[in-house]
């Protein structure tokens, strides 16, 4: 099974072909295609490719599936005997993508 690991939004993803991702948000619209170009290691089960940090010609395409938030996290800030307290709330934006290709330039 051929695979590889990208890098965006400041995390780190394992993907294969027709794997569907929730990510940090992209700014590409619905159905529109990504082509993720930071691999950092790619896998075809007879050789690893490790990136020094990144594999050069190397890139993953993929399509927009869709955009939205993450459900709401509560972050509550408290400290006794002062009369101190916050509440706040937060939701992540998020973009859903499908994998389509994987291309290396050692394993075509």
């Amino acid at each position: 099974m051929k695979f590889a690991v990208i890098r965006t939004g400041g995390k780190q993803y394992r993907v294969a072909a027709g794997d569907v991702l929730t990510i940090e948000k992209l700014p590409e619209a619905v159905g529109e295609k990504v082509v993720f170009k930071d691999v950092l290691l790619t896998d075809d089960d007879e050789e690893t490719t490790v990136g020094m940090p990144t594999i050069s010609g190397a890139a993953v395409a993929a399509e927009v599936l869709a955009t939205g938030q993450a459900k709401k996290v509560t972050v509550i800030k408290f400290k006794s005997k002062t009369r101190y307290r916050v509440k706040r709330g937060h939701r992540q934006l998020f973009t859903k993508v499908k994998i389509f290709t994987i291309d290396s330039p050692t394993h075509s």
